[in-house]
């Protein structure tokens, strides 16, 4: 038969209070997804931001709901005066484990590292394939902010190198840089969630053995890598430019991405002085990517 999806955004933080309301109010499935699969980190760094900021609450009502009513015993569970903003759409009845499924396809990044879903084969065996499905934490490689970090390794080998994934979300960029041959990783998150999922995804690849996963705050003082990537906002790129310089050996690798083509300029002045960045850009989305200078005097943290 078919079905009523009701399709609303709510910040994260309010998500699961929606969610469990919906079901209460006559849904059959509710599902959470990344609004945009945006990256993490806003402005304030000394905030706990959520793996993502908004989410895109999908539900599932039997076709001859009274969508009106069941909004407003959601309204009314959650304590609101009115019920929050939705669409609705009628759909045909589907599997629909089998139709999220089908919305994931492998992604190839430079020559040979391929991030492939847990329910289907690696195109290529000989490859380094990476093992992520969907999940809580940003970083899938479908958002171009990640698909530019995951193509600046593959082309550019860390292997027999120390890296930082500062901000790792699912863990993705540290993971891959660890399947591409990196001696150690090390990824930093403001949200613990993150960092479960960052290791569950670590022991699926099985480099769990060579990754170190902290809050920023346990990052050991005075560590420094040959690699440092940042996917994060450029507010917080620019209040973080000590720390990131400082986790980035002289002669090291900095790769910074998260930034709007208008901000590009903002970041790069933020880093002056220590870091020549080069920029390439895809969508609305830049990446800078620079050595730091190997006289640079900045003190290590």
């Amino acid at each position: 038969m078919p079905w009523l999806q009701l399709t609303l955004d709510a910040p994260r933080h309010e998500a699961q209070r929606l969610s469990d309301a919906l079901e209460e109010a006559g849904a059959l499935a509710v599902s959470l997804e990344a609004g945009d699969d945006e990256p993490i980190f806003e402005a304030d760094w000394n905030a706990t931001p959520p793996v993502w900021q908004q989410t895109r609450i999908v539900a599932l009502f039997p076709e001859d709901t009274d969508i009106a009513q069941s909004m407003a015993m959601t309204a009314s569970l959650l304590g609101l005066a009115e019920p929050p903003s939705y669409r609705t759409e009628t759909i045909a009845d589907q599997d629909w484990a089998r139709v999220w499924m089908e919305r994931w396809q492998p992604m190839h990044f430079g020559n040979n590292l391929w991030v492939v879903p847990s329910w289907l084969t690696p195109p290529d065996p000989e490859a380094v394939n990476l093992i992520l499905d969907p999940g809580m934490a940003f970083g899938t490689g479908t958002h171009a902010t990640t698909g530019m970090c995951l193509d600046w390794l593959a082309q550019h080998s860390p292997r027999g190198l120390d890296v930082i994934d500062f901000g790792c979300g699912s863990g993705i960029l540290a993971i891959a840089a660890l399947k591409l041959g990196a001696r150690s990783a090390l990824g930093t998150d403001t949200d613990p969630q993150a960092l479960v999922t960052a290791r569950e995804n670590a022991e699926r690849n099985e480099v769990l053995d060579r990754l170190t996963l902290c809050l920023p705050e346990a990052v050991p003082a005075g560590m420094a890598a040959d690699v440092v990537l940042a996917n994060i906002l450029a507010p917080a790129l620019v209040a973080l430019a000590p720390t990131l310089i400082a986790l980035t050996k002289p002669g090291g690798w900095l790769i910074l991405s998260g930034i709007l083509v208008s901000q590009v300029d903002e970041v790069v002045a933020a880093y002056a002085g220590h870091i020549d960045f080069e920029h390439q850009q895809r969508e609305d989305w830049a990446m800078l990517t620079g050595q730091r200078r190997a006289t640079d005097p900045l003190a290590t943290i």
